[in-house]
């Protein structure tokens, strides 16, 4: 497994669409376990491919307290949405910013497995947020891109600030 760079906010690629995965192969699950290996290193509890510029549709999310609920969903769909909740939320593209999103509060999502065949989960709370961000990347959307426009000029200075203090 590899350590992937993730892109940084905003950086353009970030608002590309993720194609469908045609096939899910060695190489899509090689992809998976790599994803997952940055995102627990990051650390986080969701990773998009388009988060290390590769554009096919493809998520690892954990959001279990002790990472043991590693989930890879592939070409994955929102089939229902129920209710609605407010949090705050972070991003791994877009490190040390947090705002609060609404989100719906419970999803139905259809997606593929490791294994090629297809699944359906039912989320809520943190991972039906989580999925709901995830799956924003793979349409080319971060999740600043519901705050303000004043708010999201004001992230741009302050990591285009912090990427010059450390470059």
């Amino acid at each position: 497994m590899a350590l992937l760079p993730i892109l940084r906010y905003p950086d353009p690629r970030l608002h590309t669409k993720a194609k469908p995965v045609a096939v899910v192969d060695d190489r899509i699950r090689q992809l998976a376990a790599d994803m997952a290996e940055t995102m627990y290193e990051a650390p986080g509890i969701g990773l998009a491919a388009t988060q290390v510029n590769v554009h096919e549709q493809l998520i690892v999310i954990d959001a279990s307290e002790d990472k043991s609920k590693l989930l890879t969903l592939i070409n994955p769909e929102i089939l229902a949405r129920e209710g609605e909740c407010e949090g705050e939320e972070g991003c791994l593209s877009v490190p040390g910013i947090y705002e609060t999103v609404k989100r719906s509060r419970k999803v139905r999502v259809r997606a593929l497995g490791l294994d090629g065949r297809p699944f359906e989960l039912d989320a809520e709370d943190i991972l039906a947020v989580c999925v709901q961000h995830e799956m924003d990347h793979l349409q080319g959307k971060v999740f600043v891109e519901y705050l303000s426009m004043l708010k999201q000029n004001r992230i741009k200075a302050k990591l285009a600030k912090k990427a010059r203090i450390t470059a």
